[in-house]
């Protein structure tokens, strides 16, 4: 995620120092210039970020490996929209700066500001309006992103405006670069970062994402496997290309529900049959159990994802680590597993649970892990007081000897089992964990 952040962001600078090293400044006051400068690379590098995140929101299934997983790919986009309205927000001081320079200096030395005249004229007027009320509505979708208590049914009918809001920055864009620049470097990246969001944003309007990989079925079984979660079976149509064990799928249940992603809890066995294991985290999860019924239809989309066990790296020890329902990946690997019992490698398997005398799922795990003696299986019961810690994983096994740890469980037992881990094992110690969000 990173990388690819701070490489669109290497780009996008270069090619405006290009620019301003090569081709020279305006002839203008140093301030006035200063700001104008300014208002181009922040303006460059908000709508590059933002093209970025148009491109990334169709997710693209080609980037998965690249990345790590379409949980990468939709970090990446998230925080390339972030950025893309800080530096808008930035922009938009940059130029309220104005008036603050007038004070100190007055209007001697401010750069001329270029006209095309006409027809052109008209529409650089109307994409500078344009651009002005979009930087607004872009930072209120920020505020509303970042704000975890907002409801997420809300959120996603409002997010469906950023196609829409992304075309009038880049319209904005366009016609307030400068002329110059499309004969420049930053033209040739401007112009191409462009067409990548215009490409995501009319595939988003046209309701496109994904479609490709969308299949129908229907609902075999829907079970009650305990207050808090509900068992989905669904047999899908001949275009399901099949799944990996690990990997995840984005679920819709009824017409005009949204699209959830949830991991397939069951292992491919050619029938094209998937699971799914849906625990209630929110409103639409919590009424599923009573929504669901055999026989009605279901529109999955996938497989997704890079959580798995084929990409182990051979040689390292292996620590899986599954709290609460983030068990379902480590089910369809166990299941898979119990198919080619000599292909199980040796593996400690940890899941932490609230009460393990309620949990559905621990009879499940010691089913599965007595077919295969390699997997060695340790239930954390937390209203035992058996909680997992770094310092207890790094005390039953070799640190001295690189390991790999797979976890999928809450994010906060993550950051505070990979700080501690990665003290123990300094630098020998691999963390994959399914980071998968949408917002």
């Amino acid at each position: 995620m990173k990388t690819v952040l701070a490489l669109t962001a290497a780009l996008v600078s270069l090619a405006w120092g290009w620019d301003v090293l090569v081709v020279g400044t305006p002839p203008g006051a140093t301030l006035w210039v200063i700001r104008q400068e300014a208002l181009y690379l922040t303006g460059l590098l908000s709508i590059a970020l933002m093209s970025l995140a148009m491109f990334l929101s169709t997710r693209p299934a080609w980037l998965e490996g690249p990345l790590g997983g379409l949980d990468r790919v939709y970090r990446t986009h998230r925080w390339a929209g972030i950025l893309a309205g800080v530096f808008a927000l930035t922009h938009w001081l940059v130029e309220m700066s104005g008036d603050l320079i007038k004070a100190l200096i007055g209007r001697s030395g401010r750069i001329p500001k270029e006209t095309l005249g006409g027809f052109l004229e008209a529409l650089r007027h109307l994409a500078k309006d344009l651009g002005e009320w979009a930087i607004w509505v872009l930072l209120a979708m920020l505020l509303i992103t970042l704000w975890r208590r907002f409801p997420y049914a809300i959120w996603r009918v409002l997010h469906r405006v950023m196609p829409l809001l992304y075309l009038a920055l880049a319209l904005h864009a366009v016609m307030l670069a400068p002329p110059a620049y499309w004969t420049q470097p930053a033209g040739v990246v401007l112009a191409a970062l462009i067409a990548a969001g215009v490409y995501g944003s009319v595939l988003s309007l046209a309701g496109r994402i994904g479609r490709s990989l969308q299949v129908t079925g229907k609902i075999v079984s829907v079970s009650r496997i305990s207050p808090e979660v509900v068992g989905v079976s669904c047999q899908l149509d001949e275009r399901w290309p099949g799944h990996r064990p690990g990997q995840f799928a984005f679920v819709r249940f009824a017409h005009g529900d949204g699209q959830h992603p949830f991991t397939i809890a069951s292992a491919d066995h050619g029938n094209r049959q998937v699971r799914f294991e849906i625990k209630a985290l929110g409103d639409f999860t919590r009424r599923l159990g009573e929504r669901l019924a055999a026989g009605q239809p279901v529109s999955v989309e996938g497989p997704y994802g890079r959580f798995e066990l084929r990409r182990r790296k051979p040689g390292a020890r292996q620590i899986w680590i599954a709290g609460g329902i983030g068990v379902t990946p480590f089910l369809a690997w166990l299941e898979s597993l119990t198919d080619r019992p000599a292909e199980a490698p040796a593996a400690d398997l940890h899941y932490c649970t609230r009460d393990g005398d309620a949990d559905p799922f621990v009879d499940r795990l010691q089913s599965l892990c007595a077919a295969l003696p390699q997997i060695r299986l340790s239930i954390h019961d937390a209203r035992a007081g058996q909680t997992l810690t770094a310092g207890e994983l790094a005390a039953s096994e070799p640190t001295a000897r690189s390991a790999e740890v797979w976890f999928c469980g809450p994010q906060g037992l993550a950051d505070a089992l990979r700080a501690g881990l990665a003290r123990a094992w300094r630098g020998r110690l691999r963390f994959h964990q399914e980071a998968f969000a949408l917002r």
